[in-house]
């Protein structure tokens, strides 16, 4: 590993915490995330994190927040972009019909995505629309 990615791997690491700590399961290999998707019941939340200030500021918190909702997925689930890099592709796989996005969140339905936000309705907008976007999606699927 070189000096950059070793640079970068300490950095993420809080990046990675402020989801796990909030119970989101990290998917970090190719086989971890075709187990979970091959596997995969009820509703799961898949965040697709990133290093991005969107990411800080918007997506994770907005994920943490509305997975609090009366109505949650069954399982919370996330892969790092730009880190863990087969991990994130065999995600992407799963959801050929979303153009790669990072950040973005997906809603599933078994391994079916039935709601998708894209990092364009994350970045410039409210903490508080994002919230609102994801909970009315869990208001509807994850009953």
């Amino acid at each position: 590993m070189n000096a950059y990615e070793e640079y970068m791997k300490q950095m993420v690491v809080p990046m990675r915490a402020e989801l796990t700590n909030a119970g989101f399961q990290e998917l970090t290999t190719e086989e971890e995330v075709n187990a979970f998707m091959e596997s995969a019941e009820g509703t799961s939340l898949v965040v697709i994190n990133s290093v991005c200030g969107c990411a800080a500021g918007l997506a994770r918190p907005a994920a943490v927040q509305a997975s609090m909702n009366e109505h949650a997925p069954d399982r919370l689930v996330t892969v790092f972009a730009g880190q863990d890099r087969e991990a994130t592709a065999a995600m992407r796989a799963w959801m050929p019909e979303f153009e790669p996005s990072s950040p973005s969140m997906a809603l599933l339905k078994g391994n079916k995505v039935v709601h998708f936000v894209h990092r364009h309705e994350i970045e410039g907008h409210d903490l508080g629309a994002i919230i609102g976007n994801l909970t009315a999606a869990f208001d509807v699927h994850c009953q």
